[in-house]
């Protein structure tokens, strides 16, 4: 919210949920349309630039979603690891096909 506030953004609904999720929890349509509801009561009510208002939800009713954001399973990390390096390996394998010379 501190970047949006700083930029002078004309209306912003800041809702505190992890990236991707900005209207509510996957699944919770009643949330998403008070969250939809709110920012266009902005649209009508907001008196000037850098009206900010705050959506009245946290995010699975704990609001600590950042302390478990992007946190990876330790048991996962080498699968995921491996993974990797396979996609790695194909994207390689790829381009040297599209750089060989026609025969």
């Amino acid at each position: 919210m501190d970047i949006v506030t700083y930029a002078g953004v004309p209306r912003f609904l800041f809702t505190d949920f992890p990236l991707g999720n900005p209207a509510g929890h996957p699944g919770r349509p009643d949330m998403q349309r008070a969250i939809v509801a709110q920012a266009l009561r902005m649209l009508e009510t907001a008196t000037g630039p850098r009206t900010v208002e705050t959506a009245p939800f946290v995010w699975h009713d704990t609001g600590d979603w950042r302390a478990r954001y992007g946190h990876i399973d330790p048991v996962k990390i080498a699968r995921l690891k491996a993974a990797g390096e396979e996609r790695r390996r194909r994207q390689a394998a790829a381009k040297a096909l599209r750089a060989a010379p026609p025969e």
